[in-house]
């Protein structure tokens, strides 16, 4: 059996982040990074350029060896974790292997999930867009497609539309909300969004639900829609979501909701285990409750929390709660949002269209959400005022108006 004082289950920005903190207080515990995944630490957002031949797939990578042996770190790829005994302090391992640790970090991340659908059981072939190698298959399926299906209106499902596009596909896209991005823009937006991708010729199924996909020719599929609608595709790509990585955990005694639920210094409920990043269910900023935020600012700060709290760096600070913070560009333009942008039922909504679009949502007089297309806004300043909860009453119309001047004001004075 192995050991190590940090060990930390994953590879990506939380774990990554976790790993920085601990070397900041703790310059010589040992410290082993186990992931599943078979190549170095590389980011998700790289992974549509990937697809699109933009970028090489070694472009990607966030770290390499030289950054673990410089922090005195081990790492260990193609790790795959299996259980935890949390009484005896081990993982184990797919292969057989086991670690025993003193302090653990769970960082394992979301997995695609897959929708209950007659044909996605395996019976008929399809790609996902989660990991590195996900990107590679999916640009080396693309050559030998002439029309493609993309089963989620999503960042992930609109990045992969976007490329199979511009690389000469028929692209069709399913979205069951009615209108697409819904976790980050209200209808409006999406709208002008939805026209650009129409625009580049893609055709946007939005409120249907797929009820069967079936490949009689064991090549090409037809997405089967319930309205009775069928689309032929050559290329399948399912992004509907994605689900925390906690199966793992079953029978560890570590409580798991929708995510593995943590404290504010993200500390599960079992002692010498946190968890941090997408797979982690912690405090959402606005209600309180406990919430998955999948989204990189986010994951950080949970991992640097983490790491703080696992070192025992006396400058930790509990967890404000996360705030759902999105840039998405396309074709060129951008889409921005920030907090609670696309609810309904906040607070006092303010709409202003002309060549872009502004949404402001206030309550009690403070900004809670605030989201833009084709008016890029400076997204630090607007997360301050939301986090830092400023009262705008007494410039509320001038903030309504001006809002990147009238915020920056804010901000300069209140940091005075």
């Amino acid at each position: 059996m192995m050991e190590t004082k940090y060990l930390i289950i994953g590879s990506s920005h939380a774990a990554l982040e976790a790993l920085r903190a601990i070397r900041q207080a703790d310059r010589d515990g040992s410290m082993t990074m186990l992931t599943r995944d078979g190549h170095m630490p590389y980011s998700p957002t790289i992974l549509p350029y990937v697809v699109s031949g933009r970028s090489a797939p070694d472009r990607a990578i966030l770290r390499d060896e030289t950054f673990f042996a410089a922090n005195g770190c081990a790492f260990v790829g193609n790790a795959t974790a299996v259980g935890l005994d949390a009484k005896g302090k081990t993982v184990a391992l797919a292969d057989g292997r086991s670690w025993r640790y003193d302090k653990l970090l769970i960082a394992t991340g979301a997995a695609p999930a897959i929708p209950p659908v007659p044909g996605l059981d395996g019976s008929v072939p399809f790609h996902v867009l989660r990991s590195l190698d996900d990107a590679m298959s999916l640009r080396n399926a693309m050559g030998a497609a002439r029309r493609a299906v993309v089963l989620g209106g999503g960042l992930v499902g609109l990045h992969a539309a976007e490329n199979l596009a511009e690389a000469g596909l028929a692209v069709s896209v399913v979205e069951m909300r009615p209108h697409v991005l819904p976790g980050y823009f209200d209808a409006k937006a999406s709208g002008r969004i939805e026209a650009a991708f129409t625009e580049h010729g893609v055709k946007l199924f939005l409120g249907r639900t797929v009820v069967a996909v079936d490949a009689p020719d064991g090549r090409s599929c037809t997405v089967r829609l319930d309205d009775g609608g069928a689309i032929e595709a050559d290329l399948l790509l399912v992004a509907t979501g994605v689900k925390p990585v906690a199966d793992w955990l079953s029978g560890s005694g570590v409580a798991v909701d929708r995510g593995v639920l943590v404290d504010d210094t993200m500390r599960t409920n079992l002692p010498d285990v946190w968890a941090a990043g997408d797979v982690a269910q912690a405090k959402d900023f606005h209600s309180g409750t406990q919430a998955l935020i999948g989204i990189i600012p986010t994951a950080v700060e949970q991992g640097r929390l983490a790491g703080m709290d696992m070192a025992g760096d006396s400058y930790l600070k509990p967890y404000a709660g996360g705030v759902p913070i999105n840039t998405y560009r396309f074709f060129g333009r951008v889409a921005l949002s920030i907090g609670q942008a696309a609810a309904d039922g906040c607070g006092e909504v303010a709409e202003q269209e002309g060549g872009g679009y502004r949404r402001v949502v206030l309550a009690d007089g403070r900004l809670v959400g605030y989201a833009s297309v084709d008016e890029p806004f400076d997204v630090g300043i607007m997360g301050e005022l939301i986090r830092r909860r400023v009262d705008l009453s007494g410039c509320k119309e001038d903030f309504l108006s001006r809002p990147l001047e009238t915020g920056r004001r804010l901000m300069s004075e209140g940091w005075r």
